[in-house]
């Protein structure tokens, strides 16, 4: 192993190499940037180039573009309530405001050096951790899903801005929405309308293009009449040096947040955007001030990037020891493996040791690539949006429709996109944030699968109970649902405490 390990140091130093990787990193905060355009997008159509190169080279520059493209999604969450990639769903939810307040540069730079540390511990997970934390997420059956389903739809409470009973009937809306196709037992046709194209559902990033896109784009035209004509975006010196001064100043958060990531990309099928979420809700549950998230935290912008950058490490663990991918882009780097030559499980360490961890070392280096550029060009980055809302408003609204439709090259795509872009904006109106709209939409199926699954299990077990109830796993993810879903409450009563005190020394 020593010697597998020098000759992936000596593997990385190479400068072919290394400028594949960090062309690679480029390429996928590009991509990762444009709605629509996914890291499985990107590292889908390379993958046929890396047939004829080398393996080397081939891993790392598909890896750069997973680092880049994941990082990548936080700039239209920030500058345009866009999220990039479905990854950065939770960033929108402080990222914008503080646009919106004149601060994206902060908001950019927390997204950098939060992604780059996050994206850092992650690869160390994957290097140091894989055979064990594999071993874990092999006992995830239906039953374990279903309850993890759960757990994520508890986050509701966090998420519903507010207003329980909105962010309820949301979060109802969304698992409505995720029954529209073909249903998992019986293989009935849902709420498709007779249109074929909707058989396979609705494409997430769609929905997610119409609920956090377009009504943003019909703000700025309202505000454009009564308000102002662009948006508040003003460089500030020292920022980049205070921002990273403070976050330093918050290790528990950061790591916390990593550590969330790395484990729920651990879970395969899971994703960036559950482990974004999750780690969002979280920091908002350790929070002194949690009623100043969703209105321009840091906290939340650093929590959830150093959480779906993590993900890219702990979607990995399962691919390279089971050989089960963790995230639809780690299933592109089983396909870029095999195409190698390449088994992913125990023989990927022993017969293409240097191989392997030439390619594990790459994506802390990849990592610490992504957030110098995202570093030194987030302050240009963040200068774009400084256009009067007449540019702004087209630009935004081209790139939406592009990307709609390049998902699936059907236009299908983009009337439903609009479709539901201007229900986000009623929604929107009537008090509804869209968190929960999604969170239910990308849960449903997962839920519904589970419960499915671990039914059929329960019939021929002859106890439902002991399917749901009894397995070890599941019992850790029903304490935590009830924990997470008594938190607000739990919560409530500590505010009113200090009040009354207050109140009782008046």
């Amino acid at each position: 192993m020593p010697a597998d390990f020098i000759a992936a140091l000596s593997n990385i130093a190479q400068p072919t190499n290394f400028l594949i990787m960090a062309i690679g990193v480029g390429f996928g905060i590009i991509v990762g940037a444009l709605p629509g355009l996914t890291a499985t997008m990107a590292m889908a159509l390379l993958v046929p180039f890396t047939f004829t190169m080398d393996a080397v080279p081939a891993l790392m520059g598909l890896g750069g573009i997973y680092v880049g493209a994941i990082y990548g999604g936080c700039i239209a969450a920030i500058l345009v309530n866009t999220p990039g990639t479905p990854s950065a769903i939770a960033t929108t939810f402080d990222g914008f405001p503080l646009t919106k307040k004149g601060k994206a540069e902060h908001a950019l730079v927390t997204a950098a050096f939060s992604s780059a540390v996050g994206g850092v511990i992650g690869a160390v997970v994957l290097l140091l951790l894989s055979p064990p934390l594999a071993s874990i997420a092999l006992k995830f059956g239906p039953p374990e899903y279903f309850w993890l389903s759960i757990f994520g739809l508890t986050i509701i409470a966090t998420l519903a801005s507010g207003s329980m009973l909105k962010g309820l009937i949301g979060g109802g809306i969304g698992l409505l929405l995720s029954q529209i196709g073909i249903a998992p037992l019986g293989g009935e046709m849902r709420f498709t309308f007779g249109l074929y194209q909707l058989q396979a559902g609705l494409s997430l990033i769609v929905v997610l293009i119409g609920f956090f896109c377009i009504p943003e784009v019909l703000s700025m035209i309202e505000k454009k009449f009564s308000q102002h004509d662009s948006i508040n975006y003003k460089p500030q010196k020292g920022v980049a040096k205070g921002i990273i001064s403070d976050l330093i100043k918050k290790p528990i958060l950061l790591l916390r947040s990593a550590v969330i990531g790395a484990f729920v990309g651990i879970v395969p099928g899971a994703g960036g955007n559950i482990a974004g979420l999750v780690s969002y809700n979280e920091a908002v549950r350790w929070s002194k001030k949690p009623k100043e998230f969703g209105k321009g935290n840091i906290d939340g912008v650093a929590a959830s990037e150093a959480a779906n950058n993590a993900e890219v490490g702990g979607s990995l663990v399962p691919l390279m020891t089971l050989g089960i991918p963790g995230a639809a882009p780690a299933a592109i780097l089983l396909g870029a493996l095999m195409l190698q030559g390449m088994r992913p499980g125990p023989e990927l360490y022993i017969n293409y040791g240097d191989i392997t961890y030439t390619f594990l070392f790459s994506l802390i280096v990849a990592n610490i690539v992504m957030g110098v550029m995202a570093f030194y060009g987030a302050r240009h980055v963040a200068k774009l949006i400084n256009l009067p809302v007449s540019y702004l408003a087209p630009m935004v609204v081209f790139m939406t429709v592009i990307g709609s439709y390049a998902i699936r090259n059907n236009i299908v795509d983009v009337i439903i996109m609009i479709l539901f872009g201007l229900v986000g904006y009623v929604t929107k109106k009537a008090g509804f944030h869209p968190g929960p709209i999604v969170l239910g939409l990308i849960l449903g199926p997962i839920a519904e699968n589970g419960l499915v699954q671990s039914m059929l299990m329960g019939k021929s077990a002859g106890s439902m109970f002991e399917v749901f109830f009894t397995r070890p796993l599941s019992i850790i993810l029903i304490l935590l649902c009830l924990v997470s879903a008594g938190w607000p409450l739990i919560s409530n009563l500590r505010n009113k405490t200090p009040d009354k005190e207050a109140d009782a020394n008046a």
